[in-house]
């Protein structure tokens, strides 16, 4: 990328994702690196500001991450939140102490409108808390720009030296003006051109994609879903016929989803070849309960079957993928957590077999990938889709995968989704899965010992955080009662009420 870019160093804070999105919005390309990333690292990336976010630890503590010293030193704007702004204030001579009272959730604080971040907002705030600890004594050369009743440094800022720091959090919806706070610091701090938008993303990604491919040959491993198909098109749009796309069903595809991708695309000018990989793929993943391991060897199985095809259809140089960035960051790196290993990221094997992958979309969230589809021409119904995972219902079925199993979450998952999308009532994403659980019911006078199915329905804008969906008893009741009559091995109906995080979207 050649825009403007804003660095977010990652201490473990659940909200990282969402601040280089919301930085995004704005206007300003991010990326996300570790905090312990050397600055001479950073500095190479000619950043115009860096933002560090929360964490769990405690900055007093001997194992809690910590920075280089010089990351405030070097001239380059930093704006801290909530262990970020600990950390700065401990790292130049301040002091941060526990907390007597814990503040968690909504809470109101007091500004200081002639403060950099907060001019021309309202004096009195609500934002979003979440700390044990807190500032007690600022460094020498800040001021206390915000305050709440049991947080008397709630925010602080050093404009000589270009520093800022909020207890609370401005990147979630809960923080009445959060946008509008990390907006000034961009322009008004780090003096932001607003050079990203999504036009030049295409612009630049396409001219990316013809000198990386030159005129070899491309396949692309094509789900239906919304990644795989904007990469389609941004793909096509570079190389056109020398780009060839693979629907592989492996078996884990929701009820008559195979039939629903290939009319989707019939009258695309994509060359679109379908493979029915299911007993190959249900072969390889028999006995297999982790579902790590399930997701390792589903990626293996996409690459054998996207070689094979390759070599059947006279070769192709490079594999391409619809990888978002969310994918990249989730499978981790040699310093980042591994919440759970993509099967496009992590997922793969060392030797792909092709001389290299094409990802036009790994730098970009979930809602940005939608607005590229809307750009490219794409048709509602595919750039609104709800997300489905690549391992498809392999990791909606917990423990061990059957037929038996994969065939009663078909038929469970189908009714969920009719009822709730008849029903009017909104989710963003929504779908049941088979939990490994069998219980005692009853039915007709006589006992059964079947399966627990589970809901998952949840509302988010960019599938990093997401609340459970709030549906009516009502909903709830008809589709419990739905599933339990038709579908034969299921006899109990359960309700995800939990949030991401902690949780993720999907169950495995």
């Amino acid at each position: 990328m050649h825009n403007q870019t804003v660095v977010v160093l990652d201490f473990g804070g659940q909200y990282k994702e969402l601040i280089a999105r919301r930085v995004r919005e704005c206007g300003v390309y991010s990326v996300i690196k570790p905090g312990d990333t050397p600055v001479e690292e950073l500095l190479k990336l000619n950043p115009i500001g860096f933002i560090t976010t929360g964490g769990p630890a405690s900055v007093y503590e001997e194992t809690s991450p910590h920075c280089s010293p010089e990351l405030f030193t070097c001239g380059v704007p930093v704006l801290g939140i909530c262990y970020g702004m600990q950390l700065m204030t401990w790292t130049l001579g301040g002091k941060v102490s526990s907390a007597s009272v814990s503040e968690y959730g909504p809470t109101a604080a007091a500004f200081e409108t002639d403060a950099v971040l907060f001019d021309g907002l309202d004096t009195l705030q609500t934002v979003l808390m979440s700390h044990t600890d807190f500032v007690s004594e600022p460094p020498a050369g800040f001021r206390i720009t915000a305050r709440t009743a049991d947080c008397p440094v709630a925010a602080i800022e050093c404009p000589d030296k270009k520093l800022y720091g909020v207890q609370f959090h401005p990147e979630v919806v809960h923080t009445k003006d959060g946008t509008k706070i990390i907006r000034k610091f961009l322009y008004d701090v780090c003096g932001a051109a607003g050079d990203y938008t999504m036009d030049d993303y295409i612009e630049r990604t396409v001219k990316s994609i013809r000198e990386q491919v030159g005129d070899s040959k491309v396949i692309l491993g094509l789900s239906g879903g919304v990644d795989s198909s904007v990469a389609a098109a941004l793909i096509s749009k570079a190389i056109g016929e020398n780009l060839t796309c693979i629907f592989v069903d492996h078996g884990f595809m929701r009820k008559n989803e195979a039939l629903e991708v290939k009319n989707a695309f019939r009258d695309m000018p994509l060359k679109l070849i379908q493979l029915d990989e299911s007993e190959r793929f249900l072969s390889a993943l028999k006995g297999v309960t982790d579902p790590e391991t399930k997701r390792k060897t589903i990626g293996r199985l996409f690459i054998d079957s996207f070689c094979d095809e390759a070599e059947r259809i006279g070769g192709a140089d490079f594999l391409a993928q619809g990888t978002i960035y969310p994918d990249i960051i989730e499978s981790g790196n040699s310093k980042a957590a591994t919440i759970k290993s993509h099967h496009n990221v992590g997922g793969l094997p060392r030797d792909i077999g092709f001389k290299g992958l094409v990802e036009p979309l790994r730098g970009l969230f979930k809602d940005e990938v939608r607005k590229v589809g809307t750009m490219l021409g794409l048709p509602s119904y595919l750039v609104n889709r709800q997300p489905f995972p690549g391992p498809g219902l392999a990791i909606r079925v917990i423990g061990e995968l059957t037929r038996e199993k994969l065939d009663l979450l078909r038929d469970a998952d189908l009714i969920f989704r009719e009822e709730l999308e008849n029903s009017g009532e909104q989710a963003s994403q929504y779908f049941a899965a088979l939990t490994n659980m069998r219980s005692v019911g009853v039915m007709g006078d006589g006992r059964t010992y079947d399966y627990a199915v589970v809901l998952r329905a949840v509302v988010t804008g960019d599938f990093m955080t997401a609340e459970y969906a709030r549906l009516s008893h009502e909903l709830l009741s008809k589709v419990s009662k739905r599933i339990t009559n038709e579908v034969k091995g299921i006899n109990r109906v359960l309700f995800d009420i939990t949030d991401k995080p902690p949780a993720t979207i999907e169950l495995e």
